[in-house]
């Protein structure tokens, strides 16, 4: 099968490797799309976790193409997503239902061979029916599991005011997020204007676009969302936050980084602060969200590209030109993807 590795970080190539067998417990799947996360383009620069050489790809979908003896919920043919996040289930973090902090966490696409292949196996109970969710709209069950994980965590209130800073994929996911759970209004901050603009056809009317950190009203929001991962930012949602407000830092910084905040800013204004690490098994909210058609991400995807195309994919979403949104790769394509 072809595959793409990341030899190490900045080296990326398509070999040709063979297709990988289900053990007993695992599920073997033939890919169809798979997104570039950030979290994809920090392995690749070296700036996050992952083992190399490895086969990235962590937010996809496909079709079932065999199962292990001991699979019992799965045949060749179903329709699938993954939640790429393996536990042990035993440890002491599992066993408080913190799975996602597993002394022995693995995750596909991380540590384990992900979704930038033809083929790839998952363990059984990390695969997800998908029914007839398009495979396009399947693979961002993961990154919306993770969104809904964040958003449970930041708690908001019916009808509350809130900024999200940010207006890539995952910042309009948030808005998509956000706005079901009952915000009565969202700003959203963004200098790329494409993307600014987009927010505000996604979120309509309930949307107000911000092109400018400093139009931003101070001590107004009662939850402040940061979908950027850059510290310079991260470090100013203080400002931003009402009195009792909320903080949610959602973005990946890079490893090693740090942040400054106004720390008298937290105490006086009494400020919760809080960060969200991917998910808690919401895959299956997910994908109720989007077969419901609740939250849509038809429109996100803005990109198709055949594996070979992975180093152009990751300088399309790096260089943030207004019309790139979502990059996804098709394993199976032989060239003249979008």
């Amino acid at each position: 099968m072809k595959a793409l590795v990341i030899d190490k970080p900045g080296s990326a190539r398509v070999a040709e490797l063979p297709r990988p067998e289900p053990r007993p417990d695992e599920v073997l799947i033939e890919v169809a799309f798979c997104g570039i996360c950030g979290t994809d383009v920090h392995i690749f620069r070296g700036e996050y976790l992952g083992s190399y050489p490895i086969t990235p790809g962590h937010e996809f979908s496909g079709t079932v193409a065999a199962v292990g003896a001991e699979v019992r919920n799965f045949s060749v043919g179903d329709r699938v997503a993954v939640e790429p996040n393996i536990s042990c289930d035993t440890c002491p973090s599992c066993l408080s239902n913190r799975q996602n902090f597993c002394e022995r966490w693995q995750a596909v696409g991380v540590t384990l061979p992900g979704g930038m292949a033809e083929y790839v196996c998952a363990p059984e109970k990390a695969v997800f029916a998908i029914g007839d969710l398009s495979f396009a709209a399947g693979s961002f069950v993961e990154p919306l599991s993770c969104v809904l994980h964040g958003v449970q965590r930041a708690a908001p209130s019916l009808a509350d005011e809130v900024l999200v800073v940010g207006a890539g994929p995952i910042g309009v996911l948030l808005l998509k997020a956000l706005l079901a759970a009952g915000a009565s209004r969202i700003t959203v901050a963004d200098r790329n204007r494409g993307r600014l603009e987009f927010a505000e056809r996604e979120g309509g009317a309930l949307v107000t676009p911000v092109a400018s950190l400093d139009e931003l009203s101070a001590d107004r929001y009662d939850l402040v969302v940061d979908a950027t991962g850059v510290p310079a930012i991260m470090g100013r949602t203080t400002q931003w936050a009402r009195p009792g407000g909320r903080i949610l830092l959602f973005g990946v910084p890079p490893s090693g980084s740090t942040v400054s905040f106004d720390a008298f800013a937290i105490f006086r204004k009494g400020l919760a602060l809080m960060s969200s690490y991917t998910s808690v098994r919401n895959s299956i909210q997910a994908i109720r969200l989007l077969r419901s058609g609740r939250i849509d991400v038809a429109h996100l995807v803005s990109h198709e590209l055949p594996l070979e195309d992975f180093a152009r994919g990751v300088e399309l979403i790096e260089r943030g030109d207004p019309g790139v949104m979502k990059v996804l790769m098709a394993p199976k394509a032989k060239g003249g993807a979008r």
